[in-house]
């Protein structure tokens, strides 16, 4: 396959701006700035005093033509986001927030994980629903409402001192119809208190959205994804830097020099050296995303970059007042050694203290001369713990902190406390990938008699193809985009094949029709069976009962365990979805009316995320967007990667499942 672009390069709109220097700065020239992302660094120190001054002038003539006010950064309920330097995007269902064994979300063991990897969160988004949607008729606010506990899990976070943003999907049209989006969306933030929202898919909200979601909750953060208008920083008080590419000079991220109380978020989604983002977050006194779950993907950080992002936050909290109101100087003069070896640095000036935050583009280690000139009064080397001589380590691909305090000032009141936690947070240098695996549940064999239409798989080994679209869920191991930029079609949502391969070491023996809701009405009659689990099971059922007219349809409603409960019950159990597929390839599989999804015995978990493989399609399918969840009828080769959520949320209207019994020998 052609492609029309290379996946592992920034695209133009994702690479930086660079800032013309020749000439008097002319009304047109400094209104093209406004669609970077970041203004390129100049290589050359020479041109770095007429950039810097290129840059006032812009922030100066922006502001005027887009009327700035700078109200948004004034209401004292969103004066949080300023401070806003960490934020996590977590799946409701990431394995250290919830525990299928004990079925209750667990936020004192996912916060205990970030508060030693990365030194804590400021706030944490709760991603819920896609890559689910779109399953069934279940709408985006259906995923955040019918979660037993939600509202419990928002106020542990908030008791734990976190932010708690909720996600808008603005393409969530195809799904079951309530309200409008602005109605929902204000009745979700009150009902939950959350304190933001963040905007997938799209960089900015309405106005009339803005206002609807100020009126439900007051001082309400809004943080688009991208590259958010100029104009639009005067409402949204943080965005989502994602794919922002920066030069190899480091440069200036335009939305925080507009309006330094504008918190951006860095993050390389499907990146495993995140050194860059971190770099250009520690220059400009901004935020990062800790993403290790993308869309149910591991993609986890290494020691390295967590050490960073651990060293970093812990300066950025304590020193906010001057990041936030000192004299910001980027690409500030240093020691010419220091810039030869591919150091840099912001210096940060405020009432007789100074910070300079320093970066190694280099791999190796720098030690020597770093500031250009020596100067009056007390410098301190923070990571260090103490008085910086004339020679100062940063690390490569690391960073450092310098902070001086000009004679007769006084040492902040922070100052004591970070020197003696700093030294404790060394720099790391592994970078490699903390790789998982996710492994299949195996469960044990099933010799009862099997229902005599049963589709007879024979024992020996087998080769399979799968079909399956690329999705951001992946398939069994591994990300689906490994150090991209952004994933674009044919890259994301093209069909794909995979082989898979094994043995049976006997035949199987796999249900030719789907249980149906009068057979398991036999079973609940026979074994009284209720689920450890009781929320959405069996929903549309009346009184116990299959509605009316539905007794041969295909059971839904059920999870994996009420499926295998089913199944041991009539001395079998779930099909692999190889098993499935060899038996649906045979031409022998019966569809019930309407059609379901099947559940297959292919649970696997890596430890932060589980999933199984649905096989067999449905009627329902979700219109209006890629980014729902497969539907319509499908072939016995095609596959569906269904993460599971927990507290029944995993039952639906469009999944069934029939059995399989393992045979001693092919039935005469």
């Amino acid at each position: 396959m052609t492609y029309t672009f290379d996946p592992l390069v920034p695209r133009p709109i994702d690479r930086p701006t660079e800032v013309p220097l020749g000439g008097p700065p002319d009304e047109g020239t400094l209104a093209a700035l406004d669609e970077a992302k970041i203004f390129a660094g100049p290589p050359d120190p020479a041109d770095r005093p007429a950039w810097r001054e290129r840059l006032h002038a812009w922030r100066a003539d922006a502001r005027h033509r887009h009327g700035y006010t700078g109200a948004a950064y004034d209401r004292p309920e969103a004066a949080w986001a300023a401070g806003c330097h960490a934020v996590a995007q977590v799946w409701l269902w990431d394995e250290l927030l919830y525990s299928f064994s004990e079925r209750r979300f667990t936020p004192e063991r996912f916060l205990a994980d970030a508060r030693e990897r990365f030194g804590g969160l400021d706030a944490v988004v709760l991603w819920h629903a896609y890559p689910v949607i779109g399953l069934d008729d279940r709408n985006q606010w259906d995923f955040y409402r019918d979660v037993p506990g939600l509202a419990g899990l928002v106020g542990a976070l908030h008791d734990a001192g976190l932010r708690v943003f909720v996600d808008y999907n603005p393409w969530d049209t195809g799904t079951r119809r309530g309200a409008d989006d602005a109605t929902e969306l204000a009745a979700l933030v009150a009902w939950l208190g959350a304190d933001g929202v963040f905007l997938d898919t799209l960089k900015k909200a309405e106005p009339e959205l803005v206002d609807r979601l100020e009126r439900a909750r007051p001082g309400i953060v809004l943080e688009g994804e991208s590259k958010l208008p100029v104009e639009r920083i005067e409402d949204h008080s943080c965005s989502w830097a994602q794919f922002f590419a920066d030069s190899p000079v480091p440069g200036v991220l335009r939305a925080h020099w507009y309006e330094r109380r504008h918190l951006q978020h860095h993050v390389r989604r499907w990146h495993r050296d995140h050194t860059e983002e971190l770099q250009s977050a520690w220059l400009n006194g901004v935020g990062v995303m800790v993403w290790e779950v993308v869309f149910g993907v591991w993609v986890g950080w290494s020691r390295r970059d967590a050490a960073t992002v651990r060293r970093m936050v812990t300066v950025q909290r304590a020193a906010g007042e001057l990041l936030r109101d000192g004299t910001w100087t980027p690409l500030t003069e240093l020691h010419e050694d220091a810039e030869a070896a591919g150091v840099y640095a912001s210096r940060w000036e405020l009432d007789g203290r100074t910070l300079w935050t320093i970066v190694n583009r280099g791999a190796d280690d720098y030690t020597g001369p770093v500031l250009a000139s020596g100067g009056e009064g007390t410098l301190v080397d923070l990571f260090a713990g103490g008085p910086a001589g004339e020679r100062v380590t940063v690390p490569g691909r690391g960073i450092a902190a310098l902070l001086r305090l000009a004679p007769g000032v006084a040492e902040p009141g922070w100052l004591p406390a970070l020197l003696r936690t700093l030294p404790g947070l060394p720099h790391d240098p592994d970078a490699r990938f903390p790789h998982r695996v996710a492994v299949r549940e195996r469960p044990g064999p099933a010799a009862g008699a099997p229902e005599p239409d049963a589709v007879v798989v024979p024992a020996g080994p087998y080769v399979l193809t799968v079909r399956y679209r690329a999705r951001e869920t992946g398939m069994y191991q591994g990300a689906p985009y490994v150090d991209e930029w952004k994933p674009l079609p044919p890259r994301l949502h093209d069909a794909r094949t995979l082989q898979r391969d094994g043995e049976l070491a006997a035949p199987v023996a796999v249900g030719a029709s789907e249980v149906t809701n009068a057979r398991f009405a036999e079973f609940l009659a026979a074994t009284g069976y209720r689920p450890a689990e009781p929320h959405r099971f069996l929903k549309h059922w009346v009184d116990g009962h299959p509605p009316p007219g539905t007794a041969d349809e295909p059971v839904t409603f059920v999870d994996l365990d009420d499926a295998r409960a089913y199944c041991a019950w009539r001395g079998g159990r779930l099909p692999t979805e190889d098993e499935w597929q060899l038996a649906g390839e045979t031409g022998l599989l019966r569809r019930g009316e309407p059609a379901v999804w099947n559940w297959t015995e292919s649970e696997h978990s890596d430890g932060r995320t589980r999933f199984a493989m649905l096989k067999g399609g449905c009627d329902h399918r979700a219109k209006g967007a890629d980014w729902y969840f497969d539907g319509g009828r499908r072939a016995p080769d095609f596959s569906a990667k269904l993460l599971l959520p927990g507290l029944g949320l995993a039952r639906g209207a469009t999944v069934g499942f029939r059995c399989a019994w393992d045979v001693p020998e092919v039935p005469r």
